[in-house]
């Protein structure tokens, strides 16, 4: 607890050395009031943590306590029995599901990125009016699209594949948004200087541009893996040996009040590799902008 203080003390005091002009009582209010919905946020997460490690007599208590009185890992056990129920190897699921993400992921940044770089850096009969196409295309939801997006995969022959799943994730315009608002702020005397020392349009691109921008391909990084690791797939894909982990593991969770426990212990599955991506990629973030010099 006392390093906390001094860890705060220390904070409050380079604040006020970087902003005089501000006192310190305020900093003291902004921190509290910052650190009160901090743990606020975080409190869904705590509670679906501590419900995968109660027992069934604790679950139904209302209301809900925030602390376990008699921790347990029998949810995680009974979750253990109903996948070796399975015809199918959980390891399978489990790899369409690593596959789908990892696959979509590295499509949209690499996608996305490359098409957003000439919209940034260079102008061509077009450009302005394919960049107004993207930020209208953001105004449509996933429910929108779903019944245009099945029409293209059943045409390509894609139904009960993983590409279903992939081509439209890939094909999306958030990362090609972000790439594009964060390219433009790039110095053209950077692109300059590349192809003065003989690089082409490939090594200025990967050598100078997409180091520049990792803040926002890593961004893109985050919204790809979290919607694409809950993607369920149940429009696209109808083989059991091909549907994701997220379809199986809520098949689970629909079994009644009987498997609340283990419900529990599904969404704290579902949401490990997210939030960790997240705290991850957020450090890489803040360090690539601390250090990058650029400024919006």
């Amino acid at each position: 607890m006392i390093k906390i203080f001094r860890a705060i003390r220390h904070y409050l005091r380079m604040r006020k050395i970087r902003r005089r002009n501000r006192s310190l009582g305020v900093d003291i209010v902004l921190t509290i009031f910052l650190a009160f919905f901090g743990l606020f946020s975080l409190f869904p997460l705590w509670m679906i943590i501590i419900n995968a490690f109660k027992p069934m007599s604790e679950v139904f208590v209302f209301p809900p306590r925030i602390f376990v009185e008699n921790p347990t890992i029998n949810n995680f056990f009974d979750l253990g029995a109903i996948i070796e129920e399975f015809d199918i190897p959980f390891s399978r699921y489990a790899f369409n599901t690593v596959f789908i993400t990892a696959l979509g992921t590295f499509g949209t940044v690499l996608l996305g990125s490359m098409a957003a770089f000439p919209l940034a850096k260079y102008e061509f009969p077009g450009s302005k009016f394919m960049s107004q196409l993207i930020v209208y295309s953001l105004m449509f939801s996933g429910s929108v699209t779903a019944i245009p997006n099945y029409f293209i995969m059943s045409g390509l022959g894609l139904i009960d594949t993983h590409w279903a799943i992939v081509l439209p994730a890939v094909g999306g315009t958030l990362g090609l948004y972000l790439m594009k608002n964060f390219m433009v702020q790039i110095p053209d005397e950077l692109l300059e200087a590349a192809k003065i020392d003989g690089a082409n349009e490939m090594q200025t691109f990967f050598g100078t541009v997409m180091p520049l921008c990792k803040p926002a391909w890593i961004t893109v990084i985050i919204f790809s893996v979290q919607g694409l690791w809950g993607n369920g797939g149940g429009v696209f894909i109808y083989s059991e040996e091909l549907k994701p982990l997220s379809y199986v593991l809520s098949q689970i969770v629909g079994s009644g009040i009987a498997r609340t426990g283990v419900s529990s212990v599904v969404s704290l599955i579902m949401i490990i590799v997210p939030i960790a991506v997240f705290v991850i990629s957020q450090s890489n973030v803040m360090e690539t902008m601390a250090s990058s010099g650029m400024k919006g």
